[in-house]
């Protein structure tokens, strides 16, 4: 099984690929990070393009790291079941509880693959509210726009936190985890770069992050 076929997964949880906004400079962003991405230098993949602007960057990037979890969390769904973890954690310190403020204001605990389920749904709602993610040209990003990204990044930090505290060794047996780990120094260099998840959140992975930042 590879991460990058499609596994054996659950349609209500891993989604099919986002495209990129599309009327804001997005495709040609996306063509940017792919070239970047393609050199190896991920210092170089995150940093803001000259002349470019900040939230079409982080649009078009969000876009891109919602896929890029879809795909490594969708690959592990077999083994991340209500019964494998029925509490979303990262190890034994470190629980996640689930509310989104609008369906379920009260945070309840949930089986891992129900959070992720619902962290999924509600990322796609975002992603896909023009008033959000602006799809045409010329279209303002609202006041609350980098707020809404630091949510979504600081809840897409949390499956990351999972999938190397409870599923690690399978993706060793998988022989997955160079690009799981790639994945994750790409993830973690973008969010440093602009300050986008608290260091208080980071906890549970401190010491990987430790080692990834010594090269950023």
């Amino acid at each position: 099984m590879s991460l990058f076929g499609l596994g054996n997964r659950n349609q209500k949880t891993f989604r099919p690929k986002k495209n990129a906004p599309s009327g804001n400079k997005g495709a040609q962003l996306k063509k940017h990070i792919d070239a970047t991405l393609g050199s190896g230098n991920l210092r170089d993949a995150v940093r803001l393009p000259t002349g470019e602007d900040l939230n079409e960057w982080l649009a078009v990037n969000t876009v891109d790291f919602f896929n890029q979890v879809n795909l490594l969390y969708g690959t592990l769904m077999e083994f991340c079941t209500s019964t494998t973890c029925p509490t979303m954690s990262a190890g034994p310190k470190f629980e996640y509880r689930w509310a989104d403020g609008v369906q379920i204001k009260k945070p309840i605990e949930v089986s891992a693959p129900k959070y992720v389920e619902y962290l999924m749904d509600w990322i796609e709602i975002q992603l896909d509210n023009e008033s959000i993610f602006p799809q045409k040209l010329g279209t303002p990003f609202p006041r609350n726009f980098q707020d809404v990204v630091r949510t979504i990044f600081k809840r897409l930090f949390r499956v990351y936190a999972h999938i190397y505290h409870s599923h690690f060794q399978k993706i060793v047996s998988l022989k997955e985890e160079a690009h799981l780990n790639t994945c994750f120094k790409h993830f973690i260099f973008f969010t440093w770069e602009f300050l986008l998840i608290d260091k208080g959140e980071l906890v549970p992975l401190n010491d990987l992050i430790e080692s990834i930042l010594q090269a950023y």
